[in-house]
């Protein structure tokens, strides 16, 4: 191998999550070593750039769309990993943000809203969807909740004129039981879902709660209202794609599972800031778990703050939110934790006292129980 290492990037730029891909491949560069980059802006769509079959190089990182560019890549010889994930049969080491628990994150995010009512915006026939999909929904029928959903094409308006697009989607958000929470699968459908609940005279997020995924800030800012998302932690994938090739153009062996990157965090906009509780004392002590959970808040601790007895705030906690307060707390200070330790280098220790957990060993169990990782496999997802 000669010292300039030849890599080709074929990742689109126009989705923020293909940007941000390369943000973290060019991250890890700077980290490491140096590359010869070979790219050119384009689509998620476009085919294998004609140049890649008379291009000579050591390494490619792709968004592999489709069988047909799966085997145009192949037939190149040289070590390949895919951050994308959508061919049927992959041939290549995979690297991917974590669809199911990117499912889970937005049904914690319109449940804690008190949500009973749930719909989910997909694209037919898209893999990584359908696994958004599945997690969202399993996390919500835990409750006893429904979910509506309604899916369309990649390309709709390849089959059905605009007017009878917005017809479609406007009449299904007509239909949902309000107050509902919506997940949208990805912040590129968030206008067209918003127009749509527009159309139909519905109030977001007073009667519908609407979140996305990717963080794709200028699109979220533009939509009305703006939209709360899913920060994907596309940069993340970038990084670790660039690593696993590396070890690949150094001889090592293919990892024999996909690499999935957790979500990062959710980034709340007024889409979302919502209580769908008519509950005045259900209400006050959801908000009072929100913002003191890690402060060591206790279940005699709210009732006093909302006047109420612990019987009755209990029972009226369950009617209201088919959970108990003590299950709410803890998964407020879960989350609290996971941040902390995804975002800080503060020791696990630390990180423990600051979430409300009285020793280290006792957010291991609690993580272990409720998210199946340890403290230190979440920091080293960041890593």
């Amino acid at each position: 191998m000669s010292d300039c290492i030849q890599v080709a990037l074929l990742v689109e730029t126009s989705l923020a999550s293909g940007r941000n891909i390369l943000q973290g491949i060019a991250r890890y560069l700077r980290e490491h070593r140096p590359w010869s980059l070979y790219h050119e802006p384009q689509g998620l769509a476009d085919a294998a750039p004609s140049w890649l079959r008379h291009w000579s190089g050591d390494g490619i990182i792709a968004r592999v769309q489709s069988e047909a560019m799966a085997e145009e890549i192949r037939a190149s010889g040289v070590p390949v990993v895919d951050v994308l994930g959508a061919a049927p049969d992959p041939l290549f080491p995979l690297v991917h943000v974590d669809n199911s628990a990117i499912g889970r994150m937005a049904a914690e995010h319109l449940l804690d809203r008190g949500l009973r009512n749930f719909g989910y915006f997909g694209i037919q026939g898209e893999n990584w969807s359908q696994q958004r999909y599945a997690a969202f929904q399993r996390a919500v029928l835990g409750t006893d909740s429904d979910v509506s959903s309604c899916e369309l094409p990649r390309h709709p308006l390849d089959t059905l004129s605009w007017q009878d697009l917005i017809g479609l989607v406007t009449k299904w958000v007509a239909a949902l039981p309000k107050p509902a929470g919506v997940f949208v699968c990805s912040d590129q459908r968030g206008p067209l879902f918003l127009e749509a609940c527009r159309r139909a005279g519905v109030s977001v997020p007073d009667e519908v709660a609407v979140i996305g995924v990717d963080n794709d800030e200028p699109l979220c800012e533009v939509c009305d209202p703006p939209l709360s998302s899913i920060q994907a932690s596309h940069e993340m994938v970038g990084y670790r794609s660039a690593a696993v090739l590396d070890a690949l153009m150094r001889g090592a062996d293919a990892p024999t599972h996909p690499i999935l990157v957790e979500p990062e965090q959710v980034v709340s906009r007024v889409s979302t800031n919502m209580l769908a509780v008519e509950d005045a004392g259900i209400a006050q002590a959801l908000r009072l778990i929100q913002e003191r959970a890690h402060e060591g808040l206790k279940v005699g601790d709210i009732a006093r703050q909302v006047g109420l007895s612990r019987s009755v705030l209990q029972r009226r906690f369950r009617i209201h939110l088919r959970r108990s307060v003590h299950d709410e707390i803890l998964n407020t200070k879960v989350r609290y934790a996971r941040e902390l330790l995804l975002k800080s280098t503060l020791p696990i220790a630390v990180v423990a006292q600051r979430a409300g957990f009285k020793h280290q060993e006792y957010l291991g169990m609690v993580l272990k129980q409720r998210l199946g990782k340890t403290p230190k496999a979440i920091r080293m997802s960041r890593r």
